[in-house]
């Protein structure tokens, strides 16, 4: 998935051993949630995002695929987003057909990332979580937000020792 792929703009602020920090720079993303309580398969999230982008919307214009995808639990809900290119803007990208899909103005932030590869399941995604919210402890950094799952490559085409997979975890700085 990542090949060639866009990715938003960001800049590494701080090298670690394990983890850097990241400056992102505002973006707009494509979301859909669905409550923490209802079983939904990441799969029908991103087939309904992937769905807008290849033209089911009110335009029916296709918008060109990003990297990463991200995936994260907040407010009680399961939430999966893609970042638009960076030639749309609020008012310039189609509106969905779906009303489930938000299109959202999502504000720069400083976040710390962990990288990894393999498989990206919850518990391995949790352990990991976990280990990044231990290292920022150790330099005396503060989470602010919830820790999103960022998945560069397509789980089904990518050897799972080539995929790259990253914790974003918002933090202040």
């Amino acid at each position: 998935m990542a090949e060639n792929l866009e990715e938003p703009e960001f800049k590494v602020i701080e090298e670690y051993e394990e983890f850097e920090v990241r400056r992102y720079a505002d973006t707009i993303q494509a979301q859909v949630a669905s409550p923490l309580s209802k079983e939904v398969s990441p799969s029908i999230h991103f087939r309904e995002i992937a769905n807008y982008i290849f033209g089911n919307n009110r335009k029916t214009q296709s918008i060109a695929m990003t990297a990463p995808v991200q995936t994260w639990e907040e407010y009680g809900e399961n939430f999966m987003a893609f970042t638009m290119p960076s030639k749309f803007n609020i008012n310039n990208l189609p509106e969905p057909n779906s009303n489930r899909i938000k299109i959202m103005d999502v504000e720069g932030e400083f976040v710390a990332v962990l990288k990894f590869s393999w498989f990206s399941g919850s518990a391995r995604t949790g352990k990991f979580i976990k280990k990044l919210q231990k290292l920022i402890k150790a330099k005396a950094l503060k989470q602010n937000g919830s820790p999103k799952l960022a998945v560069y490559d397509n789980p089904m085409t990518t050897l799972p020792f080539m995929r790259r997979n990253e914790i974003h975890l918002p933090i202040d700085w």
